[in-house]
């Protein structure tokens, strides 16, 4: 029998009070099903991949979009499904709280707001920022569920590097009502300590080959949660290229895998 949503909000709820996880980023309900199979214990949308799927860049999916990707999703397996839910769709707090409801209606147990403001190519303000996170928050308290909502400060993937701000920003937003804190790109171990020795939270860190770093090492570091963004989507994709490229330059169809071959199979 599946599961309903508030056990699944549960479940990924009590992972955040557990052992460190791994929380991968699946772009479509086939990619879904393969993760959940390999024995992953939840997972969180990409924007950038599913995007992908579109035929759009990042950002250019709609709510409506997103709201129909999660459905596809939650009804592919009994895992928890945290959302990218970008800016919110909208700078003010109530486009925030919106997006939550959203999704959650879509059948999501968790969704990220970050503090990138795509349209205008700025970083929200902090205090703007934090305001966000509570309207965002205070959707989440409404649900009969425990809804986890994530903060992203996102100053390392817009030119912003510093580390004091990130931090400033992760702490208002913690005290704004955010349940997990992440902020994208950090470069190294001592970043990642930093903030997650600084925060009352658990914290997500995205892992990308560039960090260098294994799953035990950023766990050791403090965080509660790695994720890998669109990186999972982007390799799928490169690889495909890669393939294609081969049958059309030299007529090369060897790439190909057949059913047959995958070490893997659906859930």
């Amino acid at each position: 029998m599946p599961l309903s949503q508030t056990e699944k909000a549960e479940r990924f709820r009590a992972l955040h009070e557990g052992e460190p996880f791994v929380i991968p980023n699946p772009w479509d309900a086939g990619s879904d099903k393969v993760l959940a199979g390999l024995g992953f214990k939840a997972l969180a949308t990409t924007s950038g991949g599913f995007a992908l799927t579109l035929g759009k860049g990042d950002g250019e999916a709609t709510l409506e979009e997103t709201a129909a990707h999660v459905e596809a999703l939650t009804a592919a397996t009994d895992l928890p499904v945290s959302v990218d839910l970008e800016n919110g769709y909208g700078p003010a707090p109530e486009d925030a709280a919106r997006a939550v409801a959203r999704v959650a209606e879509a059948g999501a147990v968790g969704g990220s707001i970050e503090d990138w403001d795509r349209d205008d190519g700025r970083l929200y303000e902090p205090e703007e920022a934090a305001e966000r996170i509570a309207g965002a928050a205070e959707a989440a308290s409404a649900f009969d569920f425990p809804f986890t909502l994530t903060a992203r400060a996102e100053n390392f993937l817009h030119g912003n590097p510093d580390i004091d701000d990130t931090l400033a920003r992760l702490e208002a937003y913690e005290k704004a009502g955010a349940d997990v804190l992440y902020a994208p790109r950090l470069t190294d171990a001592d970043q990642i300590k930093t903030i997650c020795d600084a925060v009352g939270k658990p914290v997500n860190v995205l892992a990308f080959a560039a960090l260098g770093l294994t799953f035990d090492e950023i766990a050791s570091a403090g965080a509660q949660r790695v994720s890998v963004g669109g990186w999972l989507a982007y390799t799928a994709m490169n690889r495909a290229v890669e393939v294609a490229r081969q049958i059309l330059d030299d007529g090369d169809f060897s790439g190909l895998v057949g059913a047959d071959q995958l070490g893997w199979r659906p859930s």
